[in-house]
């Protein structure tokens, strides 16, 4: 991992999606996973580390919203969540993948609906 307190590298290199969705999308659909703990724990820090670059994108949108605009806030909610689920440690159980892949999904919801246009004011 590179030292960049100011997150410069992780801001310009885009977000591989399509395989972290693909990567939840499985992990939620499990009934009764039968991993080592080992792979359960690897499966858990792939989406850790997926969830805080897209906690990074969201509080960065977030960050040039206007102040009246209800999306910032809403951000700053699924961001505090965020920091502490994954404060909590990993555990090598389809339980912790899980809800890992629940974090990333709502980040990916929040991350999509701060890149929508605003809604218009009534």
């Amino acid at each position: 991992m590179l030292h960049d307190p100011e997150a410069l590298l992780d801001a310009e290199l885009p977000r591989d999606r399509a395989p972290h969705e693909a990567l939840v999308t499985a992990v939620l659909a499990w009934k009764d996973p039968d991993l080592a703990p080992r792979d359960y724990e690897q499966i858990a820090l792939q989406l850790t580390g997926h969830a805080r670059a897209v906690a990074a994108d969201v509080q960065r949108l977030a960050a040039t919203l206007p102040k009246s605009d209800g999306r910032g806030a809403l951000a700053d909610v699924i961001l505090r969540e965020a920091d502490g689920r994954l404060s909590a440690p990993l555990k090598g159980t389809a339980r912790c993948v899980q809800n890992r892949a629940r974090l990333v999904q709502a980040l990916y919801t929040r991350l999509d609906r701060l890149t929508e246009p605003a809604p218009a004011a009534p």
